[in-house]
């Protein structure tokens, strides 16, 4: 008896392929991912600062630009007083007297070898360490007498505003941190003046001389000016001023001496 025959095998189907996973891994360390977003976020903040600098430069500037205007409107009508009150004793039949100088530029001529210690003090107050060394002070009953005191080894007077001006533009440096630095730059002046509503140099040249109320702070932010022997040389600085010598006070005098030291 024949068996029945057994049916055909199967072909095998080939298997589906499997779908990738979405999840690979990066192309990119994690770590250099975050080194590159924060260079990108530092690059951003960059462009923050620098735009923000630009429009307070600009917004500076104008103020800077509005005090000067101040400033020279203030000068012209100071003058203009001056005048209208010397015609009007003219006029009467009167004499105009000034007030009083209240602004003086002090200035080393001597060394102090062998000098009694009272005028080598107030040289040292003053901050006249060097021969040629000037400085602005405000005049008052104390002031005049430690002039007195060292009279034989400076020369001084009442600058105006030309005066201040070249010293403050042509020799000024600002004293930062104990170091002698150009005043090249209005922020050096805000950063250390700042507080006293003197941003520019226009506002120091204002605030010495108007003698103002941060007077002390601005010329304590001054450095001593550093000046050339006058064109021609000295005179004879073992006498005084009104005998045909160098030192003592010279009053307006001293406008004429400066422009030859500058």
């Amino acid at each position: 008896m024949s068996q029945p025959a057994k049916p055909a095998a199967k072909a095998a189907t080939p298997k589906a392929p499997v779908p990738a996973s979405n999840n690979k891994l990066p192309l990119v360390p994690e770590t250099l991912l975050k080194k590159r977003k924060r260079a990108a976020e530092g690059a951003a903040r960059a462009v923050r600062k620098a735009i923000k600098g630009r429009l307070q430069a600009k917004t500076q500037k104008k103020t800077i630009f509005k005090r000067a205007e101040k400033y020279v409107q203030e000068y012209r009508a100071k003058e203009r007083d001056e005048l209208r009150l010397k015609r009007q004793a003219k006029k009467s039949e009167n004499f105009y007297v000034p007030d009083e100088p209240k602004l003086a530029f002090v200035m080393r001529i001597r060394g102090v070898t062998g000098v009694s210690p009272k005028p080598r003090a107030v040289m040292k107050l003053f901050r006249l360490r060097q021969i040629n060394n000037g400085v602005f002070v405000k005049l008052n009953k104390a002031t005049l007498n430690m002039l007195r005191l060292a009279d034989p080894y400076i020369t001084w007077g009442y600058p105006n505003l030309k005066s201040i001006r070249d010293l403050v533009y042509k020799r000024g440096y600002g004293k930062v941190q104990g170091r002698r630095i150009p005043l090249n730059d209005n922020a050096l002046i805000e950063k250390a003046l700042g507080k006293f509503n003197i941003i520019c140099t226009e506002d120091l040249i204002h605030e010495i001389f108007t003698i103002g109320p941060h007077f002390k702070q601005a010329t304590n932010f001054l450095w001593p000016f550093k000046l050339n022997n006058p064109t021609g040389g000295w005179r004879k600085k073992t006498n005084h001023f009104v005998t045909g010598g160098d030192f003592g006070n010279r009053e307006d005098k001293l406008n004429i001496l400066l422009r030859k030291m500058i």
